[in-house]
C-alpha cells in the first residue's frame, strides 16, 4: 500500500522557461524500484510509489537535465542494488550517494566507488531513523575518505546549529541537502541560516539549492525558499549545486511541478555564467563527473 505521505510526482512536467545549460546536473534525485526487481527494505519508515530509473530519465528529458546525483533513499535501506542499476546503466552520466554504515566493508565502498557512488549520506531527521553517533561517523569517514568521497548532511529545522561544530570537526568535504531545511518561518536571518551561512563561509561545505517545496511556509508559493537559495548562491558561488528531489518523497501532501521547481534557478543564478556555475561547473568538481558533456541517447 502506497504510503500516504508519498503521493508521487506531477506526471505531466512542464519545461523551464529559461533553457538550462549543455551538460547540467540534477544534483539530488532518487530511483525508488521497480521493486519486482528492487524490494524497498523491511521495517522501513516511509512506502512510495515506485519510480525507477525510465521515470527519472524521462523528467530529466523534459527539463534538460544531462547527468545527475541519485542519492540513495532509506526505504531501500543498505540495499543499493537499485541505486547501481542506474548507474551502470547511465553511460556515466549518473554519480551516486550511498548510505554508509560503520560495519559497511572496505570492499564493498571500492565496489560502490567503481560504480559511480562519490559520497555518503549522514540523516539526522528522525523519521528516517536515529541519527549516527560520533563514533559511527568517524568509522564511516575514515572507509570513505581514501577514495575522495563527500558527507552528505541531512539535517531539519534547528539540526544545522546543533551539528555545525560536527560539520567544522570533519576533515572531509561536506555537502548539505536541501537548503539544511531550515525553518524559514524564523526569517532569513535566524539562527539555523546564520549557522549555514557560517558554514559556507569556511571553504570545505557545500549547499544543495535542493527541496525549495519543503522550506515554502506558504505553497506553492516558493519565493521565501528561493530568496534563501539566492543569498547561498550569492556569497559562495563556486559551493552551491541544485537538485530537483525527485520523485519527492515524504512531501506530506504538496507536490511541486518539477517544471515549476527549474524555473526558480533563473531566480538563484539569474545571468549565464552563474547557472552555468551552479549547473555545471560545481556538480563536475563536487562529484567527480568527466570533463566532457554526456548527452542522454
Amino acid at each position: 500500500m502506497t504510503d500516504p505521505r508519498n503521493p508521487g510526482p506531477d506526471p505531466h512536467p512542464h519545461p523551464p522557461a529559461i533553457p538550462l545549460p549543455a551538460g547540467s546536473c540534477d544534483a539530488h534525485c532518487h530511483v525508488f524500484g521497480p521493486t519486482v526487481r528492487f524490494p524497498y527494505a523491511e521495517g522501513r519508515s516511509y512506502t512510495p510509489p515506485e519510480s525507477p530509473k525510465e521515470d527519472l530519465r524521462a523528467l530529466h528529458r523534459v527539463l534538460g537535465f544531462e547527468r545527475a546525483v541519485l542519492v540513495q533513499p532509506a526505504c531501500h535501506g543498505a540495499d543499493h542494488s537499485a541505486l547501481l542499476d542506474a548507474l551502470e546503466t547511465s553511460g556515466g552520466r549518473y554519480r551516486g550517494v550511498a548510505l554508509v554504515r560503520p560495519d559497511t566493508s572496505p570492499e564493498e565502498v571500492r565496489r560502490l566507488h567503481a560504480a559511480g557512488v562519490r559520497g555518503a549520506r549522514l540523516n539526522f531527521t528522525p523519521h528516517l531513523g536515529p541519527a549516527p553517533a560520533r563514533e559511527e561517523i568517524d568509522r564511516i569517514v575514515a572507509l570513505i575518505r581514501p577514495h575522495g568521497w563527500h558527507v552528505a548532511l541531512h539535517v531539519a529545522g534547528d539540526g544545522i546549529t546543533e551539528h555545525a561544530d560536527l560539520v567544522r570537526s570533519l576533515d572531509i568535504r561536506v555537502v548539505i541537502d536541501h537548503l539544511a531545511r531550515v525553518d524559514l518561518r524564523r526569517g532569513l536571518d535566524s539562527t539555523a541560516v546564520r549557522a549555514l551561512l557560517g558554514l559556507l563561509a569556511t571553504g570545505s561545505v557545500w549547499v544543495k539549492l535542493s527541496g525549495a517545496d519543503r522550506l515554502a511556509t506558504r505553497p506553492p508559493d516558493l519565493a521565501d525558499s528561493a530568496a534563501l537559495a539566492r543569498i547561498l548562491a550569492t556569497e559562495a558561488p563556486e559551493r552551491v549545486v541544485w537538485g530537483t528531489d525527485f520523485p519527492h518523497p515524504n512531501t506530506n501532501g504538496f507536490v511541486p511541478s518539477d517544471g515549476d521547481l527549474a524555473d526558480l534557478i533563473a531566480e538563484i543564478a539569474p545571468d549565464e555564467a552563474a547557472r552555468e556555475r551552479l549547473l555545471v561547473t560545481n556538480p563536475a568538481a563536487c562529484f567527480d563527473f568527466p570533463d566532457r558533456a554526456l548527452r542522454d541517447r
